[in-house]
């Protein structure tokens, strides 16, 4: 696994390829707990797999992802099958396995399941591969696509809002590991503070995993205690205790990634720099089962429905009255810069170096 965070940090090209799992060799497929496959023989046409690196329970983005495919195959009438793989050392098999059970496509989680794809998909060119969060393939395979996100433009802009509504102008920010996205993530926030004042201040923190939520809880608290009132979240499953730190005074805010978080503290979870797996997936596995497939490589940003920062509207029902008015008096301000950098008028540096 090292050796893979290395070879990530060696390039800068994708956005958040993070949510690394630790090794093991559990594996859950569907609600089966296997990972019992069909024989070709009996393989249904147009099952689709998901292949995902992290548990599913995290109210982010496997969970947004099983639920989304589940949607769409339930519109189109296809056989779905999701596995969880824990041990990168199981991947080659997995993906082998769909393949040569006649799967129509095969979508997988995170920069990790990129080398099974290479070598894979050459010797299985009927079936389609989908790599969520990943690097360009270079050259491109004629049937892999790989998608990438711009998290860092949502970030400047939660950096921004930040900057406007504390009351101490300190601003923090929880990775889960120091990757070259999640570092132009922190980099952003603070591009965005200071275009506000010289008084603001980013302070980040990296929890070392993307499945600690008692790590997160501890930084996270530490950081309010010393000052910081306005916290973003960028760590997958860490991020529950990050919000359990801030339900744990009044005041205390947190922008984070899923809808799903609104419910974990809906007095505290201010905003999200919400990056829709779940739709990413949905439009890329529509467009594999139809007509409209095209490999190669998808940057997501701003104004594309996958990637947006904005307001939880349970927080502006819920939320301190004051920072709720707030809020709403700097959003203007927000939605402005938005549209600027859909536009091109407002160029924010994707920044790795710390």
């Amino acid at each position: 696994m090292t050796s893979k965070i290395d070879m990530l940090k060696a390039k800068a090209l994708s956005r958040r390829t993070f949510l690394k799992t630790s090794a093991g060799a559990a594996l859950v497929a569907g609600t089966a707990g296997s990972l019992a496959l069909p024989t070709r023989a009996k393989a249904a046409t147009g099952l689709v797999a998901l292949v995902h690196t992290q548990a599913a329970g995290d109210n982010g983005p496997i969970d947004s992802m099983i639920a989304a495919l589940k949607k769409l195959s339930e519109e189109k009438g296809f056989p779905i099958r999701t596995i969880y793989a824990q041990d990168s050392a199981t991947f080659p098999s997995i993906y082998e396995s769909l393949a040569d059970a006649g799967a129509e496509v095969i979508a997988g989680t995170f920069n990790e399941v990129a080398e099974p794809i290479k070598e894979l998909a050459p010797k299985f060119p009927d079936t389609k591969f989908i790599q969520i969060f990943g690097d360009p393939f270079e050259p491109v395979m004629p049937n892999v696509v790989t998608v990438s996100y711009d998290y860092y433009l949502g970030c400047y802009l939660s950096g921004l809002f930040a900057a406007k509504i504390s009351k101490t102008g300190k601003i923090g920010y929880i990775g889960g590991v120091s990757l070259p996205p999640l570092n132009a993530d922190l980099n952003a926030m603070k591009a965005a503070a200071a275009s506000v004042g010289a008084d603001k201040s980013v302070t980040g923190a990296f929890a070392g995993s993307f499945q600690d939520p008692a790590k997160g809880h501890e930084i996270a608290n530490q950081m309010y205690q010393d000052g910081i009132d306005y916290i973003q979240t960028d760590s997958a499953a860490t991020d529950t205790g990050i919000i359990q730190a801030a339900n744990e005074a009044d005041g205390r805010m947190v922008s984070a990634i899923s809808p799903e978080q609104y419910k974990l503290g809906p007095k505290s979870v201010a905003a999200l720099v919400a990056l829709d797996f779940g739709q990413s997936l949905y439009n890329e596995v529509e467009k594999a089962i139809g007509p409209d497939f095209k490999a190669g490589h998808l940057s997501t940003g701003l104004g594309t429905g996958v990637v947006d920062f904005v307001l939880s509207p349970t927080w502006v029902e819920q939320g301190p009255p004051d920072l709720v008015a707030k809020a709403k008096e700097v959003w203007p301000e927000i939605e402005k810069a938005r549209a600027d950098i859909i536009a091109g008028t407002l160029e924010v540096p994707f920044n790795t170096e710390l």
